[in-house]
């Protein structure tokens, strides 16, 4: 009897550790998510605020939007703004991360600090010192680039889609490539030396060793990286409605988290926003459903 109790707690301690924490999770991210599917199925405008029963609609929501090409429109804009912004922000920052490698250790911690105060800059900060910059009437750069003989005095730059989506890439990419520069130098350090070594005595050159050496090495911290980039400029938000605000016209650069917004909180038709955003967690999740592939196939081996 003692031996069986005794194999016994083992096992049920871990699960016994494991469940008020798994309960706790499935509270606070089941419940949103099952309460935004019953909405999407629901018709919830401004009168159900008011105290009127939602009505039930089924898939009316969801019909609505696959039928509207502006809804493709902005998913293709966005999957496009999301692969851009991932990819610049993944090679500058394994960039910089290389580079901080062959730094002196004061130079490197003078970038590891600059990249820190960026990292820690609020967004709503960042945003007001961006707006200045760009400006129509007072921008720092109009002012520049008309005392060099340009004529960009007054010019709008959030006017036109393309450079709206320029200045937003800049902002998104400046605030995320800290992250991806801390988190792949920390893995860079792990590298073993004696490997490297080994390898250059072999006669690899600099970019053998770092292709069949280095790379192996890093890639599931790179590839974890690259899934959250990718998660998080599907997400952007902010940096958008914020440019929107300061003179991007609204239809012509709304992502899907301005467009959800549009519909829910200036639109006040939430059942129909609500089925944005499951449409919206679909798409991440055939967006990230390959590189998961690859990450649980390397664990395998």
């Amino acid at each position: 009897m003692a031996r069986r109790r005794s194999a016994v707690r083992p096992n049920a301690l871990p699960l016994g550790l494991v469940l008020p924490a798994a309960a706790l999770l499935v509270l606070a991210l089941g419940y949103p998510l099952v309460r935004q599917v019953v909405l999407s199925l629901q018709e919830f405008g401004l009168a159900q605020q008011f105290g009127q029963p939602p009505e039930w609609i089924g898939l009316d929501n969801y019909r609505a939007l696959v039928g509207d090409s502006y809804l493709w429109t902005v998913v293709l804009r966005t999957v496009l703004f999301c692969f851009v912004n991932a990819g610049l922000t993944m090679g500058i920052g394994v960039g910089i991360a290389l580079l901080m490698t062959r730094m002196s250790t004061w130079v490197r911690v003078l970038v590891q600090a600059g990249l820190l105060l960026t990292w820690a800059t609020p967004v709503v900060a960042a945003m007001i010192v961006w707006q200045f910059l760009f400006d129509t009437q007072y921008g720092v750069v109009n002012s520049v680039l008309t005392a060099l003989g340009s004529d960009h005095d007054g010019h709008s730059w959030l006017a036109e889609p393309i450079s709206f989506f320029s200045i937003a890439t800049m902002i998104v990419v400046w605030m995320s490539v800290p992250f991806v520069v801390f988190t792949t130098y920390a893995a860079l350090t792990q590298v073993p030396d004696d490997v490297i070594e080994a390898a250059e005595i072999d006669g690899a050159g600099a970019w053998q060793r770092f292709l069949h050496v280095v790379v192996p090495t890093v890639r599931p911290v790179l590839l974890v990286v690259l899934l959250l980039q990718i998660i998080w400029d599907l997400r952007v938000f902010t940096q958008i409605y914020t440019l929107q605000k300061s003179g991007g016209i609204t239809r012509d650069t709304n992502l899907l988290g301005t467009y959800i917004y549009s519909l829910g909180i200036k639109g006040g038709d939430f059942g129909t926003a609500a089925a944005a955003a499951m449409f919206m967690l679909v798409l991440t999740v055939l967006l990230t459903a390959p590189y998961l592939r690859i990450m649980f196939r390397q664990e395998e081996d």
